[in-house]
């Protein structure tokens, strides 16, 4: 059975031409197509935070060379085998002033609920160059580390020595030619000087009358008075000294941690928990996988730290079974809590203990704050 007449020629019919108005609107397609395209690519004016490392304080490090060593190492007491975690998180940053992320990679991060996309300069100031932002989040990681060890050791009864020292005085504020770098602050209107906390607040409730200080300069004695000057913060009047301080501390043992490429304050508290869980027999933890956050200041006051959302994601990625969270931070921790991990809220080293205690114990965590 033929299928076809060879014989018979068939005239293919002709396509309809192109509109010109379909062409133009090709085109158009083809243009914006290539213009995201290459927007896609330019930089930004953001960066990209994402889940960093994970750090247990109770186990090893690797330094520079390679070696492995303890996070944190006490010498001068007894220590005790400890188990578990109590992890520390951090948050890295994908994108610099110098190279920043392009649209494209906004454009993943937005869909991706461990990462945040953030204004550049809420990270990398203007003026502030990479290696001054390095410098001053090694130096936080240094006074956190010295708060941590003064915290967790006042908590368990040890006597700690403290010396507020003036590092600079501000040109033109209400202490220049008054007090100088290197005066020691002893007393604020016959009220012991702790630390530079204890400081401003004698300040704050003296409303602005002049303050009279007992320094040491060069070793010996000296009284001094200084009136404060008033500020607007938040529309509210701040009184302020125009000066800088550091508190010492003279610790009766030796504590050291071992942390290198790792900077900012917000490890505070986890170095608390860790120093006291080696300084203590028994686990804080009851041997569970423990992460959280917050600095820590040596009264043992948590407070608020950055980036909540990626750490919570870096703790359920490390399997973390609970979290620790700043009771500051809650309003960023509702509703953005990853898979089945427990978040608490603490404000304090004593609250971290209670949960610690608890998870311990097999007690009700039901009974314990929430970020709610």
């Amino acid at each position: 059975m033929a299928l076809f007449d060879e014989n018979v020629s068939v005239t293919p019919a002709r396509r309809a031409p192109i509109s010109r108005r379909t062409r133009v609107g090709l085109w158009a397609l083809v243009v914006a197509l290539l213009a995201l395209l290459a927007m896609s690519f330019l930089p930004t004016a953001y960066v990209i935070e994402l889940p960093g490392p994970v750090y247990n304080t109770l186990g090893t490090v690797s330094t520079s060379d390679g070696e492995e060593v303890p996070l944190i190492e006490v010498s001068g007491a007894e220590t005790y085998p400890t188990s578990g975690a109590l992890d520390l998180l951090t948050v890295q940053i994908a994108g610099s002033r110098e190279r920043r992320p392009s649209w494209f990679d906004l454009a993943v991060a937005w869909f991706d609920p461990s990462r945040a996309v953030v204004p550049i300069e809420a990270v990398f100031p203007e003026g502030q160059t990479s290696e001054q932002r390095s410098e001053q989040s090694a130096a936080l990681m240094v006074d956190s580390q010295e708060e941590a060890t003064a915290a967790a050791l006042t908590e368990l009864g040890y006597d700690i020595g403290t010396q507020v020292t003036v590092v600079s005085v501000g040109e033109d504020a209400a202490a220049d030619g008054i007090l100088e770098e290197g005066d020691v602050v002893l007393r604020a209107d016959s009220e012991p000087v702790t630390d530079a906390a204890a400081l401003r607040e004698q300040v704050q409730q003296d409303g602005g009358a002049p303050l009279s200080l007992d320094i040491l300069r060069d070793g010996e004695p000296l009284t001094v008075e200084v009136t404060p000057a008033a500020t607007r913060v938040n529309d509210e009047t701040v009184w302020i000294i125009g000066i800088t301080l550091i508190t010492d501390y003279d610790f009766p043992i030796d504590v050291t941690i071992q942390l290198n490429n790792v900077g900012g304050p917000s490890a505070g508290m986890m170095f608390a928990l860790g120093i006291m869980d080696m300084l203590t027999p028994g686990n804080l933890n009851g041997g569970q996988n423990i992460a959280g956050t917050g600095t820590i200041t040596a009264d043992g006051t948590v407070g608020p730290i950055g980036g909540i959302q990626q750490k919570m994601w870096g703790a359920f990625r490390a399997d973390a079974d609970y979290f620790l969270a700043p009771a500051a931070n809650c309003p960023e921790v509702v509703d953005e809590i990853p898979g089945d991990l427990q978040v608490f809220s603490v404000a304090t080293l004593d609250d971290a203990l209670s949960v610690l205690d608890a998870i311990s114990s097999d007690g009700d965590l039901s009974q314990l704050p929430t970020c709610q």
